[in-house]
């Protein structure tokens, strides 16, 4: 009770209390029971039902959100009991669609005045006997019908009865409070959910561009929660961390837009899952090469052959050495450009060994077998990329935080740069794009940089590498965490409680779940 409700003989008026009530409110369903609520005392009705109006691009209806009795809350949302009723001509005579469609309070003090079937939508279940309906629209600020109250049975000292019209009145002005604070909830809703799928939907565009990342951008949010939740439960090093409900929605819009900078990526460059590749894998031009060299040594063979026919086995000997020789070279570029190992000093003496060995091209001039720039790229150390195409992919980084701190994020979204812009950064300030150290970072952060490292050691879809097992993940993680890459607080959580099971079950194929007891990895 408020200071002047506590003032002998003041008392504030029922609608002024009711508005409070109402404002208060933050979330749909609290302020849907409120209004009901509230309703039925100042109504002193039996029952009531409060309809919302929904819609879609093909039709509109309306909806049971709540019912309830006198002194009782009902339940939320329609049961099965509880169809809902379109808005279509054909139910356009029904009473709480022709309050919808005209705009104005329906009193309905005759019961004989209701079909079976208006009973049996209107009041679901809630009395056993109606004497009377009062149908209320809840009217937002531009005078559309948000929804219906809906209440039954006035209760007076004689029984049930009609509802005065001190109540009407009452109700018709708890009517707009209503609508109002309903209109803005959906609102503030449909806002939400709009922004909900444009984020998964820049998401999949970002998984789309690439077949090789394909469903990272989904399954580093289910890691992200996972490692989270985790964090939320655990006791001991994390106690005094919890994350509300909007922290949670803001950190699960940072893990789908983590790597939006990936769209500003050549393909040639996200796409490269062997060395050689560019537009097109290039090995082939280089095998073409070979089949022309082969051409040159068979050419060979059958001149010499023909001039000197009895030395034609000596000749054969060569022939067969040679094409040997030149099938073992190819084989050999084949295998090293698919960059699923390290290469050797030896190897790359070898690359360089084979790519000056000439050959003769279709206009008759004759060029090294492999271009300098074919020579650099089968010499990567490891994995398919060159120092400058690296640089590229990780400047998606710096594209990712530039495209999100451009964006007007509303007040509770405005750690989304921060977290999304983290999840390369390592713990001794070594990682990109701002080398920040884990003392900078936020936990939500470092979480991210541990789902992210996870979800790629495993991932199923990258043909540069096989999907790595957990046990060979998990080695990997732990030689991060001593590196001081990963968090080693937030990385013994990941194993303790078992967040690299719970995740290898859903997105893991069975084969690849090989640990039982993670103790070694610790």
């Amino acid at each position: 009770m408020s200071k002047l409700e506590r003032v002998p003989g003041t008392r504030l008026p029922p609608l002024l209390r009711v508005a409070r009530q109402i404002n208060a409110q933050s979330d749909l369903a609290p302020l849907t029971r409120t209004v009901l609520e509230e309703a039925l005392e100042l109504a002193r009705a039996e029952a009531g039902v409060l309809w919302l109006r929904r819609d879609d691009n093909q039709e509109d209806w309306l909806e049971c959100a709540r019912q309830a009795t006198a002194g009782e809350t009902g339940s939320v949302g329609p049961g099965p009991d509880q169809p809902r009723l379109p808005l279509d001509d054909a139910h356009r005579d029904h009473p709480a669609a022709r309050v919808v469609h005209g705009g104005d309070m329906l009193h309905l003090a005759d019961p004989a005045a209701l079909s079976d079937n208006d009973r049996a939508r209107l009041v679901p279940g809630l009395v056993t006997r109606v004497v009377s309906l009062l149908l209320v629209p809840l009217t937002n600020h531009e005078g559309r019908v948000v929804g219906v109250l809906q209440l039954v049975n006035a209760r007076g000292e004689s029984g049930p009865g009609p509802f005065p019209t001190r109540t009407r009145a009452l109700l018709g002005a708890l009517g707009g409070y209503a609508g109002i604070a309903l209109n803005n909830l959906l609102l503030v809703q449909e806002l939400k959910d709009l922004l909900d799928a444009f984020v998964r939907v820049f998401a999949r565009a970002i998984d789309a561009k690439s077949s090789h990342t394909s469903a990272h951008c989904e399954r580093v949010p289910l890691l992200t929660e996972l490692l989270a939740r985790a964090a939320c439960d655990d006791g001991g090093t994390f106690a005094d961390f919890q994350l509300d409900e909007d922290e949670w929605y803001e950190l699960r819009v940072a893990a789908w837009l983590h790597d939006c900078g990936k769209l500003a990526i050549p393909d040639s460059v996200l796409d490269k899952a062997t060395k050689l590749h560019g537009l097109h894998d290039r090995i082939e031009l280089v095998a073409a090469r070979f089949s022309a060299l082969r051409a040159d040594i068979e050419r060979r063979y059958e001149r010499e052959s023909l001039s000197d026919p009895a030395r034609e086995p000596e000749h054969r000997r060569r022939l067969e050495a040679d094409i040997a020789a030149l099938e073992s070279d190819l084989a050999f570029l084949e295998r090293i450009n698919k960059g699923g190992e390290a290469m050797a000093a030896d190897d790359k003496a070898r690359v360089r060994g084979i790519a000056e060995r000439p050959w003769t091209d279709a206009h008759g001039q004759t060029r090294p077998l492999l271009t300098e720039d074919e020579v650099d790229n089968l010499c990567i150390t490891r994995g398919t990329l060159t120092d400058r195409e690296r640089e590229i992919i990780n400047g998606h980084m710096d594209v990712t935080l530039e495209m999100l701190e451009s964006l007007p994020f509303p007040r509770n979204l405005r750690r989304v740069p921060e977290y999304a812009g983290g999840h390369h950064e390592r713990m001794d300030g070594s990682g990109f794009p701002r080398g920040l150290t884990r003392e900078q970072m936020s936990i939500p952060a470092r979480i991210m940089a541990i789902a992210d490292v996870f979800e790629a050691l495993t991932a199923r879809e990258r043909p540069y590498k096989i999907p790595l097992k957990i046990s060979e993940a998990l080695g990997i993680m732990r030689s991060m965490r001593d590196n001081r890459h990963l968090d080693p607080d937030l990385y013994r959580l990941f194993l303790d409680a078992g967040v690299w099971r719970d995740y290898a079950r859903v997105a893991l194929d069975p084969e690849q779940l090989d640990v039982v007891d993670p103790a070694p990895f610790r």
